[in-house]
């Protein structure tokens, strides 16, 4: 028997059982409805709360946690955006797509300022993932050398004050 044939045996056996019992049928359902719309509701309770965030709140986040920050503040501006895996992301951190561009972004929530090295990563994620535009935006600021390196490698650095202003700009708007 293949994989073809394992699979057909199980569709009817499931198939037989839903059609057996009506109520049993309704109660799988129900079932299947209530954890999809809890699933629903969690993420919009989730971002809810991530829109209410402020500058503070931010300088207390986790480095996750800011990224998803990121990801509604930024669909919040018309991007679409994806995260990027925990692990393995080769320097970047979300990817926006608007029509006709796709920008890679590394998020650095910082207390001190943020240097070079944040640099060469979105630089490096920019080839990596073909990327038309990279940028590299915190909650603080950046050293001289990271901003002489990113005006050299064409990096957009988005520091807390624009930060801010975006965040503005959004809660006005939301």
């Amino acid at each position: 028997m293949n994989i073809f044939g394992g699979f057909k045996i199980g569709n009817d056996l499931l198939w037989s059982i839903l059609t057996a019992d009506p109520l049993l049928t309704f109660i799988i359902i129900l079932f299947i409805a209530f954890f999809g719309a809890y699933g629903i509701i969690i993420d919009i309770v989730r971002e809810s709360r991530l829109k209410r965030s402020d500058i503070n709140d931010i300088d207390e986040m986790s480095g996750n946690k800011f990224e998803e920050y990121l990801l509604v503040l930024l669909k919040g501006r018309g991007y679409k955006v994806k995260l990027t895996p925990k692990t393995g992301d080769y320097g970047a951190d979300l990817i926006l797509l608007t029509n006709n561009k796709k920008i890679v972004v590394q998020a650095k929530r910082y207390k001190k300022n943020v240097g070079v090295r944040a640099v060469q990563e979105i630089v490096s994620a920019q080839k990596y993932y073909k990327a038309d535009e990279c940028w590299v935006i915190t909650n603080s600021f950046f050293t001289n050398q990271a901003i002489k390196l990113a005006s050299s490698n064409h990096v957009r650095l988005i520091n807390r004050s624009e930060l801010i202003d975006w965040m503005i700009k959004y809660n006005k708007s939301a």
